[in-house]
């Protein structure tokens, strides 16, 4: 069935991913465990109705499903990446994200809680950031409901939604004359949602995949309260020379299709979209789905199992570009050499260059463990030496760029 494999695409993985060596020394070192206990416990999301909760194990086959009401719900719709059959149709993972407005319970006490723990100021204005980032945690998500969207001239049917309220679809795209690199943007009819965006790729060429979190944007993943602060308090950063890099990128390879890779929870899609829209080239986006967790349940996505799960979001990516070549690019807090590592075994042919930054002088952060440049040896222990690359300064890696290019000619 397509609807699995496109499942795991999006990144709503039903299983939970071990926690590895990188991952214990990261939460050991800012003390992870003991913040988590002491974060507030949300309330039960899952408010919905009886026949939404029946029929919500239907999934796509659900009969008795409800489309989002305009008035009360809002519907978060994932930007896309099309990719061509064999018989050249083109087709897309459609993602929806469905909540019911202004429905989370609390929210008050956690924007004082995290507040407190960051040592904002009564700054109301600082405050209500927080709580428009915070919602998304706390509103009830939508099972066994479905959205329209308006798609090259079609209206076309995503969901209804499981009981994650995620509904996930594999859509034929109407039409066959797209270039390489063409974007298109479809709208949802009669609901209130964000814009998709689908990115048209070809079956060869070069692409990227990225790491977001202390890769491309500053989230400081070492320490609980710089995640907080970092994610519901400030105006997102960009980790300095990268976004040039990413221009350069696009120009050396021919504007390759961009995924971005991140542990965060899919609840900060429209944030980290946003933040994405800003400095980088347009692209999937490919996010964790915390819809059932509480609060500390963030902190968790960050930093347990990333490996597993960011070799398993690869995994899906080159089943539908098997004959693209990859760029890899991430850091050191994580698990990001690790990953791209174990995704080079799985395969060499694909993958053209792994460059991670090295991430340095961030509190809580152990250096000479993530930075060891026995870890990097190891993690690459596979790899071809020139195909890696462990870089401080983005102004580094533009003439690795350049030889990815001279290298095929």
């Amino acid at each position: 069935m397509a609807h699995e494999p496109a499942r795991a695409m999006a990144g709503q993985a039903r299983q939970r991913f071990q926690e590895t060596e990188e991952d214990r020394i990261t939460r050991s070192a800012g003390h992870f465990s003991e913040f988590e206990a002491a974060m507030p416990r949300l309330a039960n999301r899952f408010q919905f109705s009886l026949k939404d909760n029946i029929s919500s194990y239907l999934g796509r086959n659900n009969p008795f499903y409800s489309e989002a009401n305009d008035d009360t719900d809002y519907v978060w719709l994932l930007d896309n990446t099309a990719y061509q059959s064999r018989l050249g149709r083109w087709k897309a993972e459609f993602v929806a994200a469905y909540f019911v407005r202004h429905s989370g319970k609390d929210l008050s006490e956690v924007v004082a809680w995290v507040s407190e723990k960051i040592g904002l100021a009564d700054d109301e204005e600082a405050k209500k950031t927080i709580a428009l980032r915070l919602e998304p945690f706390l509103d009830a998500i939508l099972p066994a409901h479905a959205v329209n969207i308006e798609l090259q001239g079609l209206k076309v049917r995503l969901g209804p939604s499981g009981r994650d309220g995620i509904s996930s679809d594999e859509i034929a795209i109407p039409g066959s004359d797209y270039q390489d690199g063409q974007i298109i943007t479809s709208h949802a009819i009669g609901a209130t949602a964000t814009p998709l965006k689908t990115t048209f790729a070809k079956s060869k060429g070069w692409a990227v995949l990225s790491d977001i979190d202390d890769t491309i944007k500053k989230t400081l993943t070492s320490s609980p309260v710089g995640i907080l602060k970092t994610t519901f308090a400030e105006e997102p950063e960009p980790i300095k020379g990268m976004p040039e890099l990413y221009k350069h990128i696009v120009t050396k390879l021919n504007n390759p299709p961009f995924w971005y890779l991140s542990a965060s929870p899919y609840n900060l899609y429209p944030f980290l979209r946003a933040f994405r829209e800003s400095y980088y080239p347009a692209g999937t986006m490919l996010l964790r789905d915390a819809s059932w967790m509480n609060l500390a349940g963030f902190l968790a996505n960050l930093t347990q199992g990333t490996q597993a799960y960011k070799v398993d979001r690869i995994e899906a990516v080159h089943e539908q570009f098997p004959k693209r070549r990859f760029l890899l690019i991430g850091d050191s807090t994580q698990s990001d050499p690790e990953a791209y590592g174990e995704a080079y075994k799985k395969f060499p042919k694909w993958i053209g260059a792994i460059f991670i930054r090295k991430v340095t002088g961030v509190a809580e952060m152990d250096e000479g463990k993530k930075n060891d440049p026995a870890r990097f040896e190891k993690a690459f222990k596979h790899v071809p030496r020139e195909l890696w690359y462990v870089f401080e300064d983005p102004a580094e890696l533009y003439a690795k760029v350049d030889a990815l290019v001279a290298g095929e000619q």
